[in-house]
């Protein structure tokens, strides 16, 4: 299990980390800070100048990922992970990573009143070395108070359980979260992911439309990037009811007919990932009363939304877009298409 600690730059994740340890028994602290300072070390500087802050690269989120669950396959126990994250995104790949590997986050905010998390900010002991290091790290952590502000509003307040630590040293709140950890007041977070493959896959995506002959695409909650509404094919499942099984479990809606084949799309294993067979079919046009039947986003996904072919481009990663390219392409011509790594052969 990992207990994820949250909260603005400067609220006391860490120290709070380091007494909740104390507490809990068989647990370890991970502070993927760690990984950030590490890579600072490892890329090359032209690639570090192309981001903000060490989580907009994509390794540092799956190392965090890896690590983490390479921690717990070593020591077992819990996890005690002091983090900010105010992306929702991030959180979203992070902890469907971690899903992913079947391991429970419980997530904590540490949510002080903003008067007493500035005055914590400017009492906090920052290095000196270099000579303007205490103020560059304090101009820092004031920058993201307003992210953090937006991430309140909008996500953080909901998905977390928040103790409010105005009035609490670290110790106290450490106590707050062991008790809250042990009586279940701290659930573990409602995102789902299938395990992650260990070989090639087969997965099928479904393409339905609306009136307007606009697609439906989804945005998971664990990966980045829209998708189409499908997965991966089960064990001794035939492809194209594992796309209507995955169209049921994701909007609601119960496909009558079997779906049209319009891609067979061979992805080529590219480490991490395994690669595999990606297989598109035609779920059909949807009315406008079936339209409005489409759930609201549950644990799987973030948002859907109904697109044209040029709305997709900027929606879906390149490999996938292509894919729904060449399915459009195979729907007007009503031949299926074989694509390797989205481009036709033969």
């Amino acid at each position: 299990m990992i207990i994820w600690i949250n909260g603005a730059i400067g609220a006391g994740k860490t120290t709070t980390a380091r007494e909740l340890i104390e507490l809990i028994p068989n647990s370890t602290l991970f502070d993927p800070e760690v990984i950030g300072g590490t890579l600072t070390q490892l890329l090359p500087p032209k690639r570090l100048a192309e981001v903000g802050d060490f989580q907009d690269l994509r390794i540092w989120r799956r190392l965090v990922v890896d690590t983490a669950a390479a921690m717990l396959a070593e020591l077992g126990g819990v996890l005690v992970v002091p983090m900010t994250l105010l992306r929702q995104e991030y959180r979203d790949e992070i902890f469907g990573g971690l899903a992913a590997r079947r391991i429970p986050v419980r997530h904590v905010l540490l949510a002080p009143a903003e008067t007493i998390l500035r005055e914590r900010i400017a009492r906090r002991a920052v290095p000196s070395d270099p000579p303007d290091g205490d103020m560059s790290v304090r101009k820092w952590s004031y920058d993201h108070i307003e992210p953090y502000r937006t991430a309140l509003a909008s996500w953080l307040t909901a998905d977390a359980h928040p103790v409010d630590t105005s009035a609490l040293t670290p110790y106290d709140t450490a106590l707050r979260i062991a008790d809250a950890v042990r009586t279940g007041d701290v659930p573990v977070c409602d995102i789902v992911q299938t395990p992650e493959p260990t070989a090639e896959t087969v997965a099928a995506g479904v393409l339905l439309f609306d009136e307007q002959d606009r697609v439906l695409l989804v945005d998971p909650t664990y990966k980045a990037g829209w998708e189409f509404p499908g997965g991966v094919v089960e064990p001794g499942e035939a492809p194209a009811r594992a796309g209507m099984r995955e169209v049921k479990e994701e909007t609601g809606l119960t496909l009558d007919d079997v779906p049209l084949l319009l891609v067979v799309d061979w992805e080529s294993p590219a480490p991490p990932g395994f690669g595999g067979l990606r297989l598109l079919f035609d779920g059909g046009q949807l009315d406008a009363t079936a339209a409005r039947q489409l759930l609201l986003p549950g644990p799987e996904l973030r948002d859907w939304r109904f697109v044209t072919e040029e709305e997709a481009a900027g929606l879906l990663p390149p490999v996938r877009y292509e894919r729904l390219r060449w399915a459009l392409r195979a729907r007007e011509r009503g031949a299926a298409l074989y694509l390797e790594a989205g481009v036709p052969v033969g």
